[in-house]
């Protein structure tokens, strides 16, 4: 009996108390649930429950590395543009109704997340959805929380777009050697999506209509600064005649500063059909017939109309639209000088911000009066403030380098920059190739997505800070760290009593019933802990079970799934639901009150809906 004791009965009680302490220390979120979770795989490894490898066999799972090449993968997408020409299109596209923003918008993010983080999806549409607010004069309250269901629903389309798809597909592979395959998920996914869109219609009702506070304190944006420095007045577009003497020559080598106080900001060069806007580098490019200068003009007594017929140049239209058209490339931002730069008392033309930074000068204000004379002779002064533009992530780097310069808030263009506009194109190709790959199964998915990584940083959509910093390490170290509460359950024989109990316990149920009470457990047990953490401790009970009864096991593992990613009922339950919580001026109750009906609608249409696409 002692025996006994301190093996099964011993490690699995001990396992169980980890549980409960780990579900504690969540509900408490007083420790970050990254730590929590090295805190479990520390307490495993001491107990004796587990060996070193099975502790740490999280580092070395394929999923886990898929998961953390989705994440750049998503960094590409966003890095290029191509996620905002989803939001900018949901603009274009919805107008002044609110059915038809709702329906676009949860449209477009389910069509996102699909392939990339959905948490990553809502930080890039909580700008877009604030400004549509903004625009129609509209609670927030009335679309946050579409726009984080649609993300949680995005989970359901494919097998990569939520972790607990990845981790099911990964147990049932593990234990029976089946897999599911990219779509697997699509059919139920668009069923619920279009449910979701359904109800949303209706339940906005319910999320009440009153605007915010602070809805009236919106941040300023860069046609703020242009109005304020009066930037259309001294800057100027003009395009390059076939007999310019300009052609063929680098912008250094024409002396247009020093000679006629005019700077190049930015190059307009039409390639292929589509016009590309050249910010970095633009020194030593060669002036090509047709191409488009943006220039400054800091010399106030220049005669441009002179200037333009001498060197055979026609003047185009610039206003404070083509600014917020290239927003996503081409940047604005304030900055001001540290007390002790060396660099007070100098002529503006002397620091040389171009050379050092890649940025322009192109406004100064002091005490709160913006300079009209000369900009590159007036003596730079502590209290000034001086408007820079030029590339976003030059921008960015410059904000690293304090030591002469600190930058003062952005404008909320930033929220949109895209510092590899120009490879859209190739971002998209790079991701139709992953997919291919996934879908035709011709080598594993965690090898197809390093393929799109690769491909990504070879056309230069992402660069290798960008990628180390898009990974979320702590999501991954939740995950890693959670996954040894399946190995102990395994291990223990704690999967095979659960599974005993539940067999026992709905012996004479109907198969649909069982995997009702899968769904019920699941979304419980995702009341307290994440969806990815409550997949690896459900999906292989979900597998054991089908094993017992000698049905196939997809449809449980299934039914896990959906059932993991239908965080609707609390602010807890996902971080897209935290996140639009503040936003949308959210209570715990209106979680409730929207998402319970929700979730029971969802397991509804699951329950019915898997075993006839999934035949047990």
């Amino acid at each position: 009996m002692l025996a006994m004791l301190q093996g099964w009965n011993y490690s699995l009680i001990l396992t169980l108390i980890f549980l409960v302490i780990a579900i504690f220390l969540f509900l408490q979120n007083k420790i970050r649930m990254d730590v929590v979770a090295l805190l479990v795989m520390l307490a495993f490894s001491v107990s004796g429950i587990l060996t070193l490898p099975e502790v740490f066999a999280g580092f070395s799972d394929a999923n886990i590395i898929l998961i953390a090449l989705l994440f750049v993968v998503g960094e590409g997408l966003i890095r290029t543009g191509v996620a905002y020409s989803v939001s900018e299109w949901l603009l274009r596209r919805a107008k002044n109704s609110e059915t038809r923003v709702l329906i676009l918008l949860m449209l477009a993010v389910a069509g996102l997340g699909a392939f990339m983080s959905s948490t990553g999806v809502v930080a890039i549409f909580i700008p877009v959805v604030l400004l549509i607010c903004r625009k129609m004069h509209i609670s927030p309250r009335r679309l946050m929380m579409p726009l984080s269901m649609a993300a949680l629903i995005s989970g359901m389309l494919t097998l990569i777009a939520t972790p607990p798809n990845l981790i099911v597909n990964a147990e049932l592979l593990r234990l029976t050697h089946q897999r599911l395959s990219f779509f697997s998920f699509t059919p139920i996914g668009i069923v619920i999506l279009l449910l979701g869109i359904f109800y949303m219609l209706f339940a906005r009702r319910y999320l009440g209509d009153e605007l915010s506070q602070e809805e009236g304190n919106s941040h300023f944006s860069i046609h703020d600064l242009i109005a304020e420095y009066h930037i259309t007045d001294q800057m100027r577009r003009v395009v390059v005649r076939e007999n310019s003497d300009f052609i063929g020559h680098p912008i250094e080598e024409l002396g247009l500063r020093s000679l006629f106080g005019i700077n190049v900001i930015a190059i307009e060069r039409w390639k292929r059909l589509r016009s590309t806007l050249h910010v970095e580098g633009i020194g030593k490019m060669e002036i090509h017939t047709k191409d488009i200068l943006l220039v400054d003009i800091s010399h106030p007594d220049l005669d441009f109309t002179s200037f333009c017929q001498t060197h055979d140049l026609v003047p185009a239209e610039l206003s404070a639209v083509h600014f917020n058209q290239q927003s996503r490339l081409l940047g604005m931002v304030e900055i001001t000088p540290v007390p002790d730069t060396p660099y007070l008392g100098q002529p503006i033309s002397e620091l040389h911000l171009r050379s050092r930074y890649g940025v322009n000068i192109i406004g100064i204000k002091r005490n709160g009066a913006i300079i009209e004379t000369e900009l590159m002779q007036e003596p730079l002064q502590t209290e000034d403030i001086l408007l820079v533009v030029g590339a976003w992530k030059l921008i960015e780097k410059m904000r690293q380098n304090t030591k002469n310069f600190f930058m003062l808030d952005f404008p909320e263009e930033i929220e949109q920059a895209a510092p590899a506009l120009s490879q859209a194109p190739y971002a998209l190709f790079s991701i139709a190739v992953m997919v291919c790959l996934m879908v035709f199964g011709i080598v594993p998915n965690v090898i197809a997505a390093l393929i799109c990584c690769l491909m990504l940083a070879k056309f230069g959509c992402i660069d290798a800070k960008s990628a180390y910093q898009s990974l979320q390490w702590s999501s991954l170290i939740l995950i890693i760290g959670m996954m040894p509460f399946a190995i102990a359950l395994q291990k223990t024989g704690g999967i095979a009593f659960i599974v005993d109990k539940l067999l026992i316990f709905a012996s004479d149920w109907h198969m649909h019933a069982l995997l009702v009470i899968l769904f019920v457990t699941c979304a419980l047990v995702g009341l307290f802990i994440s969806n990815t953490a409550t997949a690896i401790l459900i999906s292989p009970i979900a597998v054991e079970m089908a094993i017992h009864l000698h049905v196939s096991p997809v449809p449980f593992v299934m039914v896990v799934a959906i059932a993991a990613s239908s965080a609707f009922m609390t602010p807890i339950s996902s971080p897209v639901n935290t996140m639009v919580m503040g936003l949308g001026n959210y209570k715990f109750s209106d979680f409730m009150k929207i998402g319970v009906p929700f979730t029971v609608l969802v397991m509804l249409v699951t329950v019915l809906l898997v075993p006839v696409l999934f035949p047990f």
